[in-house]
């Protein structure tokens, strides 16, 4: 079996060094990366069984990163890492998708004892690689989408957008929430944009023969009604 593949996100030199060192020691595989722009694309380019990540990078937040990882990588494991070690601070890290929180400074062994733990977890955790609700299907490792077999174009985003709504059905999503796990920070709240693109993924569902379950709920924002429900909701 390879040695777990491990990418440490670490803008600090001299705690990056020490990781790198400790973690390799230990027998596992680590891509060290400095900032969060570099780690998104990293993800993109090979797989990782698990992210080291820190909270202070100098171009994206790591709250930020940790939030586009899990919005397409929604099995991967990931360990925040911040000096920050106040309450909010790691609410704010796990509910943007993080697994486990380590505030810093921290002992190697603590480190090393929650890496296994993530791993060995995610190992016996069946992996969410698509999401349904006949006749929709979306394969997020491919991200394809299918209506009944046939295959649906959608962009990058109208993609996003989707799969965002099916992993919450029945969930009302303000357009707040929707922006900031979405679009992230880069987004113009002045715009309508969120529900242009509400209405091209409608429309995309329409034609292909889908029922539009996207539900405007007036004055708070979206939500998803799974055709389970709707079959017991007169009003869907």
């Amino acid at each position: 079996m390879p040695a777990p593949h491990l990418l440490l996100v670490e803008d600090e030199p001299r705690m990056a060094a020490f990781l790198l060192a400790g973690l390799e020691e230990e027998g596992y595989r680590v891509r060290w990366v400095d900032r969060g722009l570099p780690a998104l694309e990293a993800v993109g380019r090979e797989p990782f069984d698990a992210v080291l990540l820190d909270v202070r990078l100098p171009d994206l937040d790591g709250v930020e990163v940790c939030r586009r990882l899990r919005l397409h990588h929604p099995a991967l494991p990931i360990l925040m890492l911040t000096a920050l070690d106040a309450v909010e601070d790691r609410v704010r890290g796990l509910r943007s998708g993080a697994d486990d929180y380590l505030p810093k400074p921290f002992a190697f062994e603590e480190l090393l004892a929650r890496v296994e733990a993530l791993l060995r977890r995610a190992r016996t955790a069946p992996a969410l690689s698509e999401l349904t609700d006949e006749p929709l299907r979306l394969d997020l490792t491919a991200r394809t989408c299918t209506v009944g077999g046939r295959p649906l174009d959608l962009t990058p985003r109208e993609f996003d957008l989707l799969a965002y709504f099916l992993a919450r059905p029945g969930q009302v999503l303000s357009r707040d929430e929707i922006h900031r796990d979405v679009w992230g920070h880069d987004f113009d709240r002045g715009t309508n944009l969120i529900d242009v693109y509400v209405g091209y993924v409608r429309r995309k569902l329409q034609e292909a023969g889908c029922p539009d379950r996207l539900q405007t709920v007036r004055g708070l924002g979206y939500r998803y009604v799974p055709v389970s429900a709707s079959l017991h909701d007169d009003t869907a």
